[in-house]
């Protein structure tokens, strides 16, 4: 999962992969601005299928936090088909 989210800030951010590593944030990477982190956050969700609530958004300031929080609303979206059958309760 890291790899396919460090693909996805590589392409939000316009960097290379190489330069995402686990202490990337706003403050290293000169391009995350408010609204790439926005573009970020849809892209994530686009890939996954999943969504964010209000609280996350401003906690993913790096790629530990994004995938954290990226594998915890999946296990939640699958929790959630596992409640109602083949159904997703949104």
């Amino acid at each position: 999962m890291k790899a396919s989210i460090r693909q996805i800030m590589s392409s939000v951010f316009k960097v290379e992969e190489t330069e995402i590593d686990d202490k990337s944030s706003p403050e290293t990477i000169g391009n995350w601005d408010s609204l790439r982190h926005m573009n970020l956050i849809a892209a994530l969700e686009e890939r996954y299928g999943i969504e964010f609530n209000e609280d996350d958004i401003p906690e993913m300031l790096n790629i530990q936090k994004i995938v954290l929080i990226t594998e915890e609303r999946i296990k939640e979206k699958a929790r959630k088909k596992d409640i109602s059958g083949d159904r997703v309760i949104q």
